[in-house]
């Protein structure tokens, strides 16, 4: 596995009737962030980015850079309300609760 893929892919809906579409890696999520309008870009958008550009340049973990990003695709209503919550260890994965 690329040291900079996710565990479990981030689904996000970008809009109302587009399909869902799945965030692999650290280097696919800054696609996503720099597409967002900065009028609302806010300290969890900045948390998201700064721990996706970290995690290229071994500084963060992918797995805290994951989190993050889920965290801000969730403030910001992206998630996809399939999404799965990558397991804790010796946990199990379970779907997000909107």
């Amino acid at each position: 596995m690329d040291r900079l893929q996710f565990e479990v892919p981030v689904r996000i809906a970008p809009a109302p009737g587009l399909p869902v579409e799945e965030i692999y890696s650290v280097e696919q999520a800054p696609d996503i962030l720099q597409g967002w309008p900065v009028r609302r870009q806010g300290p969890i958008y900045q948390k998201a980015f700064n721990a996706c550009f970290g995690a290229t340049v071994d500084v963060v973990k992918t797995e805290d850079a994951c989190r993050a990003f889920m965290a801000f695709c969730r403030a910001s209503g992206l998630i996809a309300r399939d999404m799965m919550r990558p397991r804790k260890r010796g946990g199990e994965a379970r779907t997000l609760q909107a």
